[in-house]
């Protein structure tokens, strides 16, 4: 399946390769493609220069915002959650219009410093905002309550028995964006219903980082018991 990545961090880099190491014809979308190979300074978190990573990552394909929405059967979200809408515009409408969109992304408000706020809550979410801006785009949101690491192989926590959420108002989409994460390695996924859910699993956000800090890792899970 051809999938475009829209996000060159840390996030679509994980993304990315493990959607092209289960076969799938990938390519990361960035505003500047030269720009972006010639970085040389480690990213905000410390992780090495987006070159380093993409040479060893060569089946990766690498282009602009707008290439990468072409490119992609299944457009995934891995952008910075307060400029997701924005970025995504950029990426071109017409090369969205009617496709799956993965969001993965959070509304994380850095502006006061640590921890984040979110920059939306309660009664909308950025899932929502994103599918208002694009109403011809199956947006699916999932994945966004775990670390980078843990979305594309949730065994590295618990042998992968922890739980997932997906929302979506297309269930067609959702049942396709289900397969995804089976391939991933996901064996609990919950589907919490339409879009408007996202509120609940974004929400969950400033829970998340309190708890990374009082574990001291970002590897870990929610499970849902019964």
């Amino acid at each position: 399946m051809k999938i475009g990545v829209i996000g060159t961090g840390m996030v679509g880099q994980s993304i990315s390769a493990r959607l092209s190491g289960l076969g799938h014809d990938v390519m990361i979308g960035t505003r500047d493609v030269a720009r972006t190979l010639a970085r040389s300074e480690p990213d905000a978190f410390g992780n090495p220069p987006f070159k380093a990573w993409h040479a060893k990552h060569a089946g990766v394909k690498l282009g602009t915002l707008r290439e990468a929405a072409s490119h992609g059967e299944f457009i995934v979200n891995a952008t910075h959650g307060v400029g997701s809408v924005e970025t995504l515009k950029a990426a071109g409408e017409e090369n969205l219009r009617g496709k799956i969109l993965i969001d993965i992304a959070n509304p994380l408000d850095f502006s006061r410093g640590m921890p984040p706020s979110l920059a939306v809550s309660n009664t909308d979410s950025l899932g929502e905002q994103i599918q208002r801006a694009f109403p011809d785009v199956k947006v699916v949101k999932t994945l966004n309550t775990v670390n980078a690491f843990l979305q594309v192989n949730p065994e590295l926590v618990a042998g992968g028995d922890h739980t997932i959420f997906m929302s979506g108002n297309d269930t067609g989409a959702k049942a396709k964006v289900g397969e995804l994460l089976q391939s991933f390695g996901w064996r609990h996924v919950i589907d919490l219903g339409d879009i408007t859910t996202a509120r609940g699993t974004e929400m969950i956000l400033p829970l998340w980082v309190r708890l990374m800090g009082a574990l001291g890792t970002p590897m870990f899970g929610i499970k849902v018991v019964q």
